[in-house]
């Protein structure tokens, strides 16, 4: 057994999961016309500039694609090389453009791509749904195939495990809080007081919170995981209760904000 891997080699980064390597620098790429319309397009839907939401998803995606082909050098080598992952790479891929098309259509357009229930896209908006859960269950799959990796040290292990799968698990259960109603908060705001850069509500319930906590417990436990290991603790029994307690107080701070927001409370 090994405690952490001695190098991390960029050029791993292309060959361990070419597609979703690709698909993270396509996204980048696309990202720039989407900033320069940002920064000219004076339109705004739903108070917010009407290019504002496709930035930020090509930001989330680029960071969850980038992720996910850095942690593929640590699935097992026959895992990482299966038909099964390279097809469904090509899905999750694909599932990516569909969805970036949509917001980035709407926004075009100058309408809402979430929770628009008028003509066409009130067709649509059910369908992303499931290209959402389609890309999203990448992590999900990832993190079950990680888990046969004997080689890696047992709590930097478990921390991409848990970690993976519970990205899959919280953030599919807020987003149905988030699809099953109207809009993304509860309560009516009067003064539109947001907190800076994430653009949360000061005012009511804000559901994001708690679907943006949710989809990066695939970066703060493997963290800890990772620090665990560095630190030679990886390996011992308080490692491994530190992960798993790690990981329990993270669904409860999903649980929390969750619930914050149907309260209809603010967090700040």
């Amino acid at each position: 057994m090994t405690t952490i891997p001695s190098s991390l080699p960029v050029s791993r980064f292309w060959t361990d999961a070419p597609v979703l390597a690709m698909a993270a620098l396509a996204v980048a790429a696309t990202a720039l016309p989407v900033l320069v319309a940002h920064g000219l397009d004076a339109r705004r839907v739903m108070d917010e500039p009407v290019w504002l939401k496709p930035l930020k998803f090509h930001i989330a995606l680029v960071i969850y694609l980038a992720t996910l082909a850095f942690y593929a050098r640590f699935m097992p080598e026959a895992a990482r090389m299966g038909r099964g992952w390279q097809v469904f790479s090509v899905i999750v891929a694909a599932s990516v453009v569909l969805e970036l098309v949509w917001i980035d259509g709407a926004a075009m357009l100058g309408v809402r791509s979430h929770f628009n229930h008028s003509g066409l896209w009130a067709v649509v908006y059910p369908v992303m749904g499931v290209v959402a859960i389609t890309l999203t269950a990448a992590s999900l799959w990832m993190g079950l195939a990680i888990r046969g990796n004997d080689m890696l040290d047992p709590a930097l292990r478990l921390s991409l495990v848990l970690g993976l799968v519970l990205t899959f698990v919280l953030t599919v259960g807020a987003a149905g809080f988030l699809a099953g109603g109207t809009g993304h908060l509860v309560g009516t705001p009067v003064t539109g007081a947001k907190v800076p850069l994430m653009g949360w509500s000061r005012e009511v319930g804000d559901l994001r919170i708690a679907h943006f906590i949710a989809a990066h417990a695939l970066h703060a436990l493997p963290l800890l995981g990772w620090a665990l290991a560095v630190l030679g603790l990886g390996g011992t029994a308080f490692g491994l209760v530190a992960v798993w307690g790690a990981a329990v107080l993270y669904v409860a701070v999903v649980v929390a904000t969750l619930a914050q927001a149907l309260a209809g409370m603010p967090l700040i």
